[in-house]
């Protein structure tokens, strides 16, 4: 299991170093799991046999990750803080937040919404 945690940070570490370096704007976590979708889709084509469900994954990854995920809500807990932390901010700023929470909120489903009826009409032709 420890292997598998320093295998998730050495990416995380490689993405915030490539964000670092190259002054992207883009979150170095993400770009560290990026990183470890690529090893993982490079593996994947490498591989000779895969497990029967298709997936190539190393077990020992998948076991470290449902733990993260089923302990994800402690993570919230420092964001849950910082609203509490500045909420006199958040009330002096409620009108643009509202509006840019609305409006990227129906961004977002119209751009689902979208991509999804794209895909069922590629699928249906």
């Amino acid at each position: 299991m420890l292997p598998m945690i320093a295998l998730l940070l050495v990416f995380q570490l490689a993405g915030e170093a490539l964000r670092h370096a190259l002054a992207l704007p883009v979150p170095g976590p993400v770009l560290g799991m990026l990183g470890l979708l690529l090893a993982l889709a490079l593996r994947g084509a490498w591989m000779r046999r895969r497990r029967a469900d298709g997936a190539v994954v190393p077990e020992a990854l998948e076991r470290v990750t449902a733990t993260l995920l089923e302990h994800l809500s402690l993570l919230f807990v420092p964001a849950g803080v910082g609203v509490v932390t500045h909420l006199s901010l958040l009330a002096s700023e409620a009108v643009p937040l509202g509006v840019a929470l609305v409006a990227s909120t129906l961004l977002a489903v119209a751009a689902g919404g979208l991509l999804m009826a794209r895909a069922v009409r590629r699928r249906a032709s």
